[in-house]
């Protein structure tokens, strides 16, 4: 039995998900599917993901979608006005299509579209407005200019002193993403098409901790304090650093959407959503240089400055594929103005380091609280499910401030993780722990329940240090390592023997 919902539409697009008992990214089987308009069939299909996205249909008209004798009627919106880049002189001879992007975008009325045809179009960091739409057809593609010159760069601070530029979770100057949005309102982004960041053609990936110019590296798509707005069904890859990054965003959508980086590409986060509220990402797919999505709330300076923190709170994840990654979803260590309320659930993990990791240190404050994670899938994960408060990152992370084992006092800069519920969970071919959690004596990690959690090691396993903290031994298929923490619940192994 198949269950239909309609995630996300705009003039004309859909994006679906069909929803199957325990179905995560993959259905069990394939399933055909036919598009109706006035009772006339106009396309179909087949289908072996529960995410589905359709492109090139027409503005305020009545479909039925219709799989496994379950229909779905929805209706894509109306369009303020269709607008061709191609009426403003694009070309995918030029070297640089920013200016004629740059006047399609300025002439795109309120609630229209502006159509990018087939084609690669290289170009510079594009500023998009609200109330539009951008549709890529199908064969369309956005590609970034090799060289810097010219490239414009986010100061820290706006006007109004609200962080615009930023870097790991700090107000720092940094270049414009390739589709760059500032406040913006009912912005959606969508279609076949491809977004390239150029990390693999320019030198991006030569400086990554570094700055150019007094710059920080570039996103590829960076949202910056926007309200109501949605990516689907487009492939982004090849990113300067952090590929999707909204950034102090309400009510955000990303669906049927494609992150594509090297492995050996740093700091090439997929998405990462910072100081966000009502976020949902849905039936996308993972393959990355770092974390797969990487939950940020900012962090405290050295100084104490702490003005531009926000929390991230109201995050829902579904069905989804994290192929390779640091880690599959991560929660910090940014994590300062506190993450709350984040649903992970029916997605897949298949040969990330780690699952679930959430990571911390003394100096962050926040908290990470109401965390669940339930009906998911992980193939290939040495690490399954982590969770330290000793993290050795910045540059004093291997301090004996940071990394002593004795309790110190509790105040501001102490970080709380707390009410983490894992439930119908199977993990295979782990190699180093199960679950892992390493908290601070003055904080324990609080309220870990774990229900109905399968693992299955790996016997060609090596030791291996699943935290990055110092003092943490090496584990080779220990089921459960707890320290200043409280677990409770078993985690069972899939030959039915059970250790607590």
């Amino acid at each position: 039995m198949i269950k239909l919902e309609l995630l996300a539409a705009t003039a004309r697009t859909a994006s679906l998900l069909l929803v199957q008992d325990k179905a995560k990214y993959y259905l069990h089987t394939p399933q055909a599917w036919q598009l109706y308009k006035q009772g006339e069939e106009v396309r179909s299909g087949m289908s072996d993901r529960t995410g589905l996205f359709l492109s090139e249909l027409e503005p305020e008209t009545t479909y039925i979608f219709e799989c496994s004798d379950t229909s779905l009627q929805f209706g894509t919106s109306a369009c303020g006005g269709f607008v061709e880049a191609s009426d403003f002189g694009i070309s995918a001879t030029k070297e640089d299509n920013c200016d004629a992007f740059s006047a399609a975008i300025a002439a795109t009325p309120a609630n229209g579209t502006l159509s990018i045809p087939p084609g690669n179009f290289h170009t510079r960091p594009l500023f998009l407005k609200s109330d539009m739409t951008v549709h890529f057809e199908e064969g369309a593609q956005l590609s970034a200019v090799s060289s810097r010159e010219g490239w414009p760069i986010l100061s820290a601070h706006g006007d109004d002193d609200a962080t615009i530029g930023s870097w790991e979770g700090l107000p720092s100057n940094c270049y414009a993403a390739v589709i760059t949005a500032i406040n913006c309102h009912n912005l959606h982004i969508a279609g076949n098409g491809i977004i390239d960041g150029g990390g693999d053609v320019g030198d991006w990936w030569e400086w990554p901790k570094g700055t150019r110019v007094g710059a920080r590296r570039a996103r590829t798509l960076h949202l910056i304090g926007c309200t109501n707005c949605s990516l689907t069904g487009v492939q982004v890859q090849n990113s300067p650093s952090w590929t999707v990054h909204p950034y102090r965003c309400k009510s955000v959508h990303f669906s049927n959407i494609t992150i594509l980086n090297p492995a050996d590409s740093p700091n090439t986060d997929g998405l990462n959503p910072e100081s966000c509220e009502n976020t949902s990402i849905v039936a996308s797919r993972f393959t990355v240089g770092d974390d797969c999505i990487a939950v940020k709330a900012g962090k405290k300076a050295d100084d104490g400055y702490a003005q531009h923190l926000a929390p991230t709170m109201g995050l829902h994840i579904s069905h989804c594929l994290m192929e390779k990654g640091h880690g599959a979803v991560v929660l910090g260590s940014e994590m300062s103005g506190s993450i709350t309320n984040v649903r992970v659930e029916k997605c897949e993990f298949d040969g990330t380091d780690r699952g679930i990791r959430i990571k911390t240190r003394r100096g962050r404050g926040g908290k990470v609280e109401n965390v669940f994670i339930q009906d998911v899938l992980m193939r290939n994960v040495p690490a399954p499910i982590t969770a330290n408060s000793f993290y050795f990152c910045d540059h004093d992370g291997k301090s004996e401030w940071v990394q002593d084992r004795t309790p110190h006092a509790v105040d501001g800069s102490t970080p709380h993780v707390q009410n983490i519920e894992i439930r119908d969970v199977v993990a295979t071919g782990v190699e180093q722990v199960g679950i892992a959690l390493l908290g601070l004596p003055e904080a324990p990690i609080k309220g870990v329940l774990v229900d109905n959690f399968q693992i299955q090691f790996n016997q060609n396993s090596t030791p291996g240090v699943p935290l990055m903290a110092l003092h943490v031994p090496e584990m080779c298929n220990v089921d459960a390592y707890c320290e200043f923490a409280q677990l409770q619940g078993q985690v069972v192994q899939l030959d039915g023997t059970q250790q607590q």
